[in-house]
C-alpha cells in the first residue's frame, strides 16, 4: 500500500509540475504596457509621425506612441498585413489588421515539448539509475526476495506427497508460527534454521512454501545466486536488507534456494577477487542468523542438494539447528505423488498407479510430475479420450531411453547383431531366479546412440546389494556380448556401455566394497560421486595405494568380468537355438512385449540358476 501512495504523488508531482509549466508562462508573459491597434490604424498613426521607436518584426510590429492617450500603456503593437494588399486596402479607406498568431498555443507548445522530454528521460534513465526503479546504482543494495503475502500461497501440505518423514519434521515449525507463546510453555525454542537436503527434484522447495502455506505467514523466496553481483559488497547489503524486510513482516519464513551458491566454504579459493565477495557475504548471513530472535516469529529455511560443500560455521547449532532430507520416494511415496498428479489430468479410473510407481524406482517427484505430463502428451496425440496404461509404459520409455527413431534404418546384418545382443540380455536374464521380469525387447533405434534395448520391471525398490547380486547384474550386462560371440566372428562396438557399467561395478567391488578376498576388507578409492547431485565426478583422483596394489586391483577386476562373461556364455550355449530362434523372430516383429517373452521364458533352459538384481534397462549402444 505504501509503495501505491508513493506512486501515485509521484503521478500527481508530475500532472501539477507540467500544468504550472504551461500556466505560468500564460500569466507572466503577456506584457501589461503594450496596446494592441489594428494594422491600418498603424499606418495613420505613422503617416501621421505620432508614432516613434518602430521595430519591424516577421509577424509583428512593435513601437511607442509620441503622445500615448494612456501614460500606463505607451507601447503599441499590430498584426503585419502584406504590403501590397495593404495599400490596396487603404485605397478602399477600409479599417483593417493582421489575423494574430495563436500566441497561447505556441508558448504553451515551446514549454511543453521540453518539459515532457524531461520527464521521459527521468523515468527513463535518471529514475532507474536513482534507485527509485527496479535495479539502479543505489538500488543494488535492495534484497530481490520475492515476497508473497499469507493469502497469496495456496501451497499446503495436501500437495506434498512422498516424503512424509520431512512434512513431520516440518509441522513443529507450522505449530510454532501459528502459536509461539503454546509451543514454547515448556521452555522450548523454535529452530533458527531449517536445511533442506535432497537431490534436485525431490520437492525442497515445494515444501518450504507448503510451511509458508499452512502457517498463513509472509514468504520471503530467494536463490541463493541473486545476492552477489558486480559491486563489492553488494551480497552482504542485500542480506541486510532481506531480514530487515523479514523482520518487518514477522511472523514470517525467509527461504533462500540452491543455498551452495552463497554458502560454499570459505578458504577454497584464491585470496582477491569474487570470492573474497562471497566470503563477506556469508559472513553477513553468519552474522544475521547469530542475531535475530527465533521468538519473534522468522524461520529461515533454505534447500541444498550440495551438503558436502557447505561451509561448517553454516551447520554448526544455532545456525541451521536441524536438516531434513528430502530423499527419492519409495514405492509408497510415488504411488500418493503419482494420485497427485494425476487429478490434475484426465486418466481413466482403471490405471493401476501401483503398477506405475513399480515400473518408476529411482523417479523423484519432478520426474513424476514431467511423466504424467508426456503420458497425457501421448494420449493427446493419438487422439485418445483419457489416458491409459500403454500411454504411461511409453513415456516412461521416453524418458528412460529416449526418442524413437523409426527412421534410422540399420541394415540387415545390424539389424540382425543388434537382435542377438537384446535377446542376448533377455535371455539371460530369463535363466536367473528372483530376477525381476523383462517386460520388453525392442530393435528400434532410441536416444542418440542407442539401437535397442531391453526393459526389466522392478519388483520392488532395493538398498542393498550383495556379492552375488553385483556379480549377476554384471552378467546380465556382458549378455548382449556374450551372445555376439557365440553368434558372429567377431564382435561389434555395440556393447560399450554394457562394458563400462559392467567395469564400474567391478571396480566398486574392488575397491569400494571389499569384495575381493585377495585384496581384503579395505576401501581403495572414496566414493566418486557428488553426495546427492547427478553420478559422475571427476575422472582423475588421486591414488592412495601402491603400484603393487594397483596392478592387485586391476587383475581382480578382470577376473570378475571375466567370470561374469563366462556364466553368460555358459547360459548362451545352453539355449543357442532359443536365441537364434528369437532373434530372427524380433527382427521380424522389432518389438517383443510382456506376452511374447513369456513365452519364449517356458523355454529357457536355467543351469547354474542365482539371484539377480534389477538391471533397468540394457541399450545396445555403439561406440562414438
Amino acid at each position: 500500500m505504501e509503495a501505491k501512495r508513493n506512486h501515485q504523488l509521484i503521478l500527481w508531482l508530475i500532472i501539477a509540475a507540467l500544468l504550472a509549466t504551461v500556466a505560468i508562462p500564460v500569466f507572466l508573459g503577456q506584457p501589461t504596457d503594450v496596446k494592441t491597434i489594428p494594422y491600418s490604424e498603424f499606418q495613420k498613426l505613422a503617416a501621421e509621425g505620432k508614432l516613434t521607436d518602430i521595430v519591424v518584426g516577421s509577424t509583428q510590429i512593435t513601437g511607442r506612441f509620441k503622445e500615448p492617450a494612456d501614460k500606463n500603456v505607451p507601447r503599441f503593437a499590430t498584426n503585419r498585413v502584406d504590403p501590397a494588399l495593404a495599400r490596396a486596402l487603404t485605397k478602399d479607406k477600409l479599417a483593417f489588421s493582421g489575423e494574430s498568431s495563436s500566441w497561447l498555443f505556441s508558448s504553451a507548445l515551446g514549454w511543453l515539448i521540453p518539459a515532457v522530454l524531461f520527464v521521459g528521460l527521468w523515468m527513463f534513465l535518471i529514475r532507474p539509475m536513482t534507485g527509485q526503479g527496479t535495479g539502479g546504482f543505489t538500488a543494488v543494495g535492495k534484497s530481490k526476495a520475492k515476497i508473497y503475502a499469507e493469502k497469496d500461497i495456496e501451497t499446503t501440505f495436501a500437495d506434498v506427497a512422498g516424503v512424509d518423514e520431512a512434512k513431520d519434521e516440518l509441522k513443529e515449525i507450522v505449530s510454532f508460527l501459528k502459536d509461539p507463546l503454546s509451543y514454547g510453555r515448556l521452555g522450548a525454542r523454535v529452530p533458527k534454521g531449517v536445511l533442506l537436503v535432497g537431490p534436485p527434484g525431490t520437492g525442497k522447495t515445494l515444501l518450504a512454501r507448503a510451511v509458508a502455506g499452512e502457517a498463513g505467514v509472509a514468504f520471503f523466496s530467494i536463490s541463493g545466486s541473486e545476492f552477489v553481483e558486480l559491486f563489492v559488497g553488494v551480497g552482504a547489503a542485500r542480506v541486510r536488507d532481506l531480514f530487515e524486510r523479514a523482520r518487518e513482516h514477522a511472523p514470517a519464513i525467509v527461504f533462500i534456494d540452491e543455498l551452495d551458491a552463497l554458502g560454499r566454504a570459505r578458504g577454497s579459493g584464491l585470496p582477491g577477487g569474487a570470492s573474497d565477495e562471497k566470503e563477506q557475504t556469508l559472513n553477513q548471513v553468519l552474522s544475521e542468523m547469530d542475531g535475530f530472535d527465533p521468538s519473534v516469529g522468522i524461520v529461515l529455511l533454505a534447500a541444498t542438494n550440495r551438503p558436502e560443500i557447505l561451509d561448517p560455521a553454516l551447520l554448526r547449532a544455532g545456525r541451521f539447528d536441524r536438516q531434513v532430507l528430502v530423499d527419492r520416494p519409495d514405492k509408497k511415496g510415488r504411488i500418493e505423488i503419482l494420485k497427485v498428479h494425476l487429478k490434475k489430468v484426465r486418466a481413466a479410473s482403471d490405471v493401476p498407479v501401483e503398477e506405475v510407481a513399480a515400473m518408476t524406482p529411482g523417479f523423484t517427484g519432478a520426474d513424476l510430475a514431467n511423466l504424467v505430463n508426456e503420458a497425457a502428451i501421448l494420449a493427446t496425440r493419438r487422439a485418445g479420450e483419457e489416458i491409459i496404461l500403454d500411454d504411461f509404459t511409453r513415456a516412461i520409455e521416453r524418458i528412460v531411453a529416449g526418442l524413437e527413431k523409426r527412421n534410422r534404418l540399420l541394415n540387415p546384418h545390424e539389424r540382425d547383431v543388434v537382435a542377438h545382443h537384446e535377446m542376448g540380455h533377455a535371455l539371460v536374464a530369463m535363466s536367473l531366479p528372483r530376477v525381476d521380469p523383462v517386460q520388453k525387447v525392442s530393435i528400434i533405434p532410441r536416444g542418440i546412440a542407442a539401437l535397442g534395448y531391453t526393459i526389466q520391471r522392478p519388483l520392488e525398490d532395493r538398498f542393498l546389494m550383495d556379492r552375488t547380486e553385483l556379480m549377476n547384474r554384471m552378467t546380465v550386462l556382458l549378455g548382449g556380448r556374450a551372445a555376439e560371440s557365440l553368434t558372429f566372428e567377431e564382435v561389434s562396438t555395440g556393447a560399450a556401455d554394457d562394458l563400462a557399467k559392467a567395469t564400474e561395478i567391478a571396480r566398486g567391488m574392488v575397491v569400494r566394497f571389499g569384495m575381493d578376498e585377495t585384496l581384503g576388507q579395505v576401501t581403495y578409492e572414496p566414493e566418486a560421486a557428488p553426495f546427492l547431485g547427478a553420478p559422475g565426478g571427476a575422472d582423475w583422483r588421486p591414488r592412495h595405494y601402491a603400484d603393487v596394489t594397483a596392478a592387485a586391483i586391476d587383475s581382480a577386476m578382470r577376473g570378475l568380468i571375466d567370470a561374469a562373461f563366462r556364466k553368460a556364455v555358459a547360459i548362451l550355449t545352453a539355449n543357442h537355438a532359443l536365441l537364434n530362434e528369437a532373434a530372427k523372430e524380433l527382427v521380424a516383429k522389432e518389438t517383443f512385449f510382456a506376452d511374447d517373452l513369456r513365452a519364449i521364458a517356458e523355454k529357457v533352459s536355467r543351469p547354474g540358476a542365482c539371484d539377480i538384481a534389477p538391471v533397468g534397462i540394457a541399450a545396445f549402444t555403439p561406440a562414438a
